[in-house]
């Protein structure tokens, strides 16, 4: 086919284009490319690795409803799940918490303590960490384990944890037998539960303690 001065002007300027940038524009599309199927790969992995945790978790608050050791070894089981393959997908925290509470209420606290002392460590959810230290100095207190139930409670209490944390202390002191000590954290519990029903129950705390 013959084409004009003018067509093949074109032509030439297009082969000269393509010679000096077709393998640049080759490379950068296949960069493009690549970034788009590997940012499509990972939303995928992310929902499929959300969909495994939830499954584990919906697993985990079932056999919370069981009674019997099998429902206790399913807890176990779904609870390690979450934590050794999906620690970062938000569920394994709050099945930890759920699983702690079903073993607490089953009288296995060295199971509890064993979940909650795993989401203390956990640095990436500081939120339910707080819960965590408090509910873990529950536990150490029930196994007389004193020193180190005071241990969870030191330090500036996480924003808004500050009475909870001071009643804790007192029970703690108080089970130790050490009344006035007790009877001083719950007085600082009370400043902070101003307005909560649970500054009530600190009141009977120090008044059965005072008139025992």
């Amino acid at each position: 086919m013959a084409y004009d001065l003018e067509e093949q002007e074109k032509i030439d300027a297009l082969k000269a284009w393509w010679e000096r940038y077709g393998t640049l524009s080759m490379a950068l599309a296949f960069v493009v490319l690549a970034a788009f199927a590997g940012w499509r790969g990972w939303q995928w992995y992310q929902s499929h690795q959300a969909t495994q945790a939830m499954g584990y978790y919906e697993a985990l608050e079932a056999a919370t409803a069981q009674p019997g050791d099998d429902a206790v070894t399913r807890i176990k089981a779904a609870s390690t799940a979450l934590r050794d393959d999906y620690a970062g997908s938000g569920y394994a925290a709050r099945g930890v918490l759920v699983a702690a509470a079903a073993l607490e209420a089953r009288k296995d606290l060295d199971g509890a303590r064993e979940q909650l002392e795993w989401l203390v460590r956990d640095e990436s959810a500081s939120a339910l960490r707080a819960v965590a230290r408090l509910r873990l100095a529950g536990v150490l207190l029930a196994q007389k384990q004193y020193e180190p139930a005071l241990a969870q409670l030191q330090g500036t209490p996480p924003s808004g944890f500050a009475g909870l944390y001071a009643d804790r202390r007192g029970d703690v002191l108080a089970a130790q037998g050490l009344h006035d000590q007790a009877v001083d954290a719950w007085k600082e519990a009370l400043k902070s539960l101003q307005g909560d029903p649970a500054a009530q129950i600190v009141q009977l705390k120090i008044d059965a303690l005072n008139g025992a």
